[in-house]
């Protein structure tokens, strides 16, 4: 019973019903795993995220009715604590770099190795921030808001220091261990690191690091 209940609830939304098959298929022999339900456009895939609660809702970007995207800015908008992993055949800047905005978690292709697929999900899981390398040059690209570097000169060394390990894929425990700090102290300076450039979220705080080579 502890097993089970250790288990990643997931939730697949996808318009493509052999999609979902097939990677519901491969994520049910998984042993830390559970898809736990589908959905066939953003509408349904908010409300079945409301509904059951997933640990990880895997997202297609362009679907009929509310796209990826829009799904993604409503569930940040209700406070949804799900990670959500972008899981696309869309490779350009105009979908990468909003998804992200959004608040996805992650963004794999759906030609992603099935293993990868399954060690996505677990790094989401446990806190990463999960872009596979194809996806630099998208994030590389200008910023159309026009966030330039400025704003980085109000962080202090530390907060440069967490920012780029945040940048790296680190977790706030990963990152406390590296630092010699407390979980608490890092999670105090995400939060400053977040008011500071004006991001919502960890991922917006990645993307803007690479943007500003701030990686390790």
């Amino acid at each position: 019973m502890a097993e089970a209940a250790e288990r990643i609830r997931v939730l697949l939304v996808d318009d493509h019903q052999v999609v979902r098959r097939g990677l519901r298929t491969f994520l049910e022999i998984q042993d830390d795993i559970e898809v736990v339900g589908e959905a066939s456009d953003g509408d349904e895939g908010v409300a079945r995220t409301e509904e059951l609660r997933p640990d990880v809702v895997l997202m297609d970007v362009k679907m009929p009715g509310m796209d990826g995207i829009e799904a993604l800015r409503k569930l940040r908008d209700a406070g949804s604590q799900a990670k959500v992993l972008i899981v696309t055949s869309f490779t350009e800047q105009r979908t990468v770099v909003p998804a992200l905005r959004a608040g996805a978690a992650g963004y794999v292709y759906k030609d992603v190795d099935p293993e990868a697929l399954a060690g996505a999900i677990r790094s989401v899981h446990a806190g990463h921030v999960l872009l596979q390398p194809e996806v630099a040059g998208a994030l590389l690209a200008p910023d159309e808001n026009n966030s330039g570097p400025g704003r980085g000169s109000t962080l202090t060394e530390r907060e440069r220091e967490v920012l780029g390990l945040i940048a790296d894929g680190r977790s706030n425990r990963e990152i406390a261990r590296a630092l010699v700090l407390s979980e608490k102290t890092v999670k105090t300076h995400v939060s400053n690191i977040l008011m500071k450039l004006d991001l919502a979220d960890r991922t917006q705080a990645a993307l803007w690091a690479v943007r500003h080579d701030l990686t390790s």
